[in-house]
C-alpha cells in the first residue's frame, strides 16, 4: 500500500509496506524518490516513511534554514517510535533526531554520512571548505552545471558509474528539482555542522554503510564513527563511491537483515 502525505508545514511524507517503522532521509539536492531501487524489497519488511526534506521534492514549500529546524519540524511528523536510515546530509538529520529524541529512536542506519562534512585540522576526512564555496557561489551562475559537478563527485569511485549517474541525474534534474537559495542553506548546514563531539550521546544500535572510494565523506569518516559511537557496525562496500543503495541495491538491503 502507498499513501503519500503532505501536512499544513509543507512537509510530504510516502509510507509503504508494512511492519516496524523505518524512515528514509535523502541527501542534498535529492528528493525521496532516490531510494525507489531499494523500496519494494524493504517495504515486505519494513512500514517505509519516505520524507522529502525541507525545501526538496514535494516539499519545496517548506524552507528551513538550520539542522535543528530541520530536524525538529520532521520530527513532529513520525511515528511514536522508530528506526531512521540517513542518506548524507539525511543522515546527520538522523543523528540529530536521536539525539533529540531518544526515546523514539530505536536504531540508526548512517549511509555514507558523516558527523562532519568539512576537513579540519583535526578531521581529515572531509571535503576542502573551498569546494563548498564554490559549489554556493557558483549555484547562482550555473544551476545545472554545478548541480552535475556534485553528481559527478558522488558516483567518483564507484563501479557502474554510468548508471548510478543516470539515476541520479533522473532523481535531481528531472523531476521537482529545488531552487538555488534551497541548495544554498543544505550547503551552509554542510558548512557548519559538526556533530562529532555529540556522537558518545547515541546509545542506540547504529549501522553504518560507506562507499570504499567515497570521495566526499571519505570511509575515515565512517571508521572513526564506528570508534566512538557505543553500539556501531560497520559494512563498507569496496568498488562503490557515495550511493551505495544505488551502486549495490541487493547487498544494500541484504544490509537491514541485522535490524
Amino acid at each position: 500500500m502507498h499513501w503519500p502525505d503532505t501536512d499544513m508545514a509543507g512537509i510530504h511524507i510516502e509510507t509503504t509496506g508494512n511492519g516496524p517503522d523505518l524512515v528514509m532521509l535523502h541527501g542534498w539536492a535529492m528528493h525521496s524518490g532516490v531510494w525507489d531501487s531499494v523500496v519494494e524489497p524493504l517495504s515486505r519488511r519494513f512500514r517505509l516513511h519516505r520524507v522529502d526534506l525541507p525545501g526538496h521534492g514535494a516539499s519545496r514549500d517548506c524552507v528551513l534554514e538550520s539542522l535543528e529546524q530541520m530536524t525538529a519540524v520532521i520530527a513532529d511528523r513520525l511515528p511514536g517510535s522508530y528506526s531512521v536510515c540517513g542518506w548524507s546530509l539525511g543522515g546527520q538529520v538522523a543523528i540529530r533526531l536521536a539525539l533529540q529524541a531518544p526515546e523514539r529512536v530505536q536504531r540508526l542506519v548512517l549511509v555514507a554520512s558523516t558527523p562532519c562534512f568539512v576537513k579540519q585540522a583535526d578531521w581529515p576526512w572531509g571535503m576542502e571548505a573551498t569546494t563548498l564555496t564554490l559549489f554556493m557561489e557558483n549555484l547562482m551562475r550555473d544551476y545545472t552545471q554545478t548541480l552535475n559537478r556534485f553528481l559527478t563527485l558522488q558516483i567518483s569511485g564507484s563501479e557502474d558509474q554510468t548508471r548510478v549517474l543516470a539515476r541520479l541525474r533522473e532523481s535531481v534534474l528531472c523531476d521537482r528539482p529545488p531552487d538555488a537559495t534551497t541548495l544554498q542553506i543544505g550547503l551552509k548546514i554542510l558548512q557548519t555542522s559538526d556533530l562529532r563531539a555529540e556522537l558518545n550521546r547515541i546509545g542506540q544500535p547504529v549501522l553504518l554503510i560507506h562507499g570504499q572510494n567515497d570521495v566526499i565523506t571519505p570511509a575515515g569518516a565512517a571508521e572513526w564513527m564506528q570508534q566512538h559511537l557505543p553500539q556501531a557496525h560497520l559494512r563498507l562496500f569496496p568498488h562503490c563511491g557515495h550511493a551505495p543503495f544505488l551502486s549495490f541495491p541487493e547487498r544494500f538491503v541484504s544490509c537491514f537483515d541485522a535490524l
